[in-house]
């Protein structure tokens, strides 16, 4: 019987991909409707996501055979979805974030950071939370925790040594610091079902047995950096992916109306960073150092002693990068001109360049963000990684060479998520079946009688929802699946669609209490020390004060960047009855 089990559990995904299709037949055989078609895919889709039967990507391109065999859409039409503009803003962001990291931009900037901010132990949280936030901001979450819990580590070593050691005296390099630094992101690890996650560096082996306090400053340090990449990645909309997933759907809804740019977007979720990430960081001084102001911020000969140990050790580090070099100064004129460019395209309060140079007959541009970030992707392509000159080629003697781009189709390849990318068209291509299959109208009527309830209220509750969902699966998946619904039920109560789907994309972000939520949080996990009850304990308070600053956000600074208090035109589509009430308030 045993041995019967243990086949069964073996072959569980197996069993699972065979079976629930043939379960669920029932649904479309007896409501044989359009609706119930689309809803018989989503339901499959869902729970293959939620249970990863089979790799996300792949479950993505269900559409691709049950729609146009069911009906719903022309396969011409699914197809467009996996390449949209979204997308392709995603791919493009991405190549200037590989090029960030390829020139190991990203940690010359960490190093620096950390060398003005100090490593008194208040100060060094704070400086680590700051670096790996502003890093999330631009390049992936995975990749930035795993470049920034290595440093932090290595500083605690030199920070927990005696004054009298040796190697804390002379500032010697760091051992554990190059050993854990060495390419981490190629490193990947095979789960049963297929789908393919970064293994981060192995934990730490501390010399000396640490004291039950330096223990606890180790796990500080460790949670800080994870819980600050997924914190700093909702500030940009390239900065994780369930913002370009909200994009997509408004963009849907909308008719590609510029409702949420680059520009709203950060004037939106950045404030909201900042607060959280401010809050995170006392929380978890609170939690780990405790408020003995005289300790955490450094005070005493022997803390003395050590910081200076420890700083000795990031400046050994941020020496062995050497003087800027040529690719490192056009990567970062390029990023900078990027930025710049997404900001100022079409921010709505002034005529931006898009809107004067590339408008269409009603002055709006007629250049997306994907399109810049496109152009500077190429770019990158294009510029040579040194100062153009006549060098020898070492390989073939008497032959010139000229010095390679700043990037090139190997690294991109190795280093694009492309599983993301289709993950992300699969949750476009869902939205765009559910409105037309006329499921997302169905399920609005069916959530009217919401309208009683306080529209704060309603955020709240499903922000809560949300946060607790995205603790056990993708948080893309997340998002693919709830913002349609959400979006169907805010017209049905004739409630602004944004005043529902930007919390809940915030709130999708919140994954704290558990290992598995997200890959920092399993690169700070893996590092040892660490222990379950740990992360639930300190990732609790943080999720509930995460959605205290969503509603803070949401009923404050966002109603003028977004007109949350009035019902959009754009919404107006299978929502007639709110035609008459066009200009009540929203929330």
């Amino acid at each position: 019987m045993a041995t019967c089990w243990q086949g069964l559990w073996a072959y569980r995904f197996y069993l699972f991909v065979y079976l629930l299709p043939i379960i669920l037949l029932p649904l479309p055989l007896l409501i044989p409707t359009k609706e119930a078609y689309c809803a018989y895919s989503i339901i499959i889709m869902a729970l293959f996501w939620c249970f990863e039967a089979l790799p996300l990507a792949v479950t993505a391109l269900f559409p691709l055979i049950l729609f146009p065999m069911m009906g719903i859409m022309d396969a011409a039409e699914v197809c467009i979805e996996y390449f949209n503009d979204t997308n392709i803003l995603f791919i493009g962001g991405l190549l200037v974030a590989i090029a960030v990291e390829h020139w190991n931009l990203h940690k010359r900037i960490a190093l620096r950071v950390l060398l003005i901010i100090g490593v008194r132990p208040a100060l060094l949280m704070l400086g680590f939370m700051m670096v790996t936030a502003f890093l999330s901001m631009w390049i992936s979450n995975t990749a930035t925790t795993a470049m920034m819990v290595p440093i932090a580590h290595a500083v605690l070593e030199q920070l927990h040594k005696a004054p009298q050691d040796k190697d804390a005296e002379k500032g010697s390099d760091n051992q554990t610091f190059e050993l854990q630094e060495t390419s981490p992101q190629k490193e990947v690890t095979t789960l049963d079902n297929g789908q393919v996650h970064p293994v981060p560096p192995g934990p730490l082996e501390p010399k000396a047995q640490r004291t039950q306090e330096q223990l606890r400053f180790s796990q500080g340090m460790s949670l800080c950096v994870c819980y600050s990449a997924s914190i700093g990645g909702i500030a940009t909309l390239t900065g994780t992916t369930p913002n370009l997933v909200l994009q997509a759907q408004v963009n849907i809804i909308s008719k590609n109306a510029n409702v949420v740019n680059f520009a709203s977007w950060f004037g939106f979720a950045f404030p909201a960073m900042i607060i959280l990430l401010l809050l995170a960081w006392v929380w978890l001084q609170f939690l780990f150092l405790g408020f003995n102001f005289r300790k955490n911020f450094g005070m005493g000969e022997e803390a003395r002693a050590q910081q200076q140990a420890a700083v000795r050790v990031i400046q050994t580090e941020h020496r062995r990068l050497g003087p800027m070099t040529f690719a490192e100064m056009a990567v970062t004129f390029l990023f900078v001109l990027l930025v710049i460019l997404w900001f100022t395209r079409e921010p709505g309060f002034f005529p931006g360049w898009g809107n004067l140079a590339f408008s269409n007959n009603q002055g709006e541009s007629i250049v997306s963000d994907g399109t810049v970030a496109i152009f500077m992707g190429i770019i990158m392509f294009i510029v040579p990684s040194k100062i153009p000159g006549l060098t020898p080629n070492p390989e073939k003697p008497g032959k010139l060479k000229a010095p390679p781009a700043l990037l090139n189709w190997k690294t991109v390849n190795e280093k694009m998520p492309w599983n993301i990318v289709f993950l992300l068209g699969g949750g476009f291509a869902l939205a765009k079946g559910s409105a037309e299959s006329g499921l997302s109208e169905w399920l609005g009527d069916k959530l009217t009688p919401l309208q009683s309830v306080p529209p704060p209220a309603i955020v709240c509750i499903l922000c809560l929802l949300v946060a607790i969902f995205t603790e056990c699966t993708s948080n893309v998946a997340t998002t693919t699946l709830f913002l349609p619904i959400l979006a169907s039920m805010a017209k049905a109560i004739c409630l602004n669609p944004l005043y529902v789907m930007l919390p809940c994309t915030l709130a999708a972000s919140l994954a704290f209490m558990l290992p598995v939520a997200t890959p920092p949080n399993a690169i700070a996990f893996s590092f040892g020390g660490i222990k379950v009850s740990d992360m639930v304990r300190a990732g609790f308070l943080l999720n509930i004060l995460g959605v205290l600053v969503i509603m803070l956000a949401i009923n404050t600074w966002s109603i003028p960047i977004f007109d949350l208090n009035t019902f959009p035109s754009w919404a107006l589509t299978n929502a007639t009855h709110c035609l008459a009430n066009a200009t009540a308030p929203g929330p």
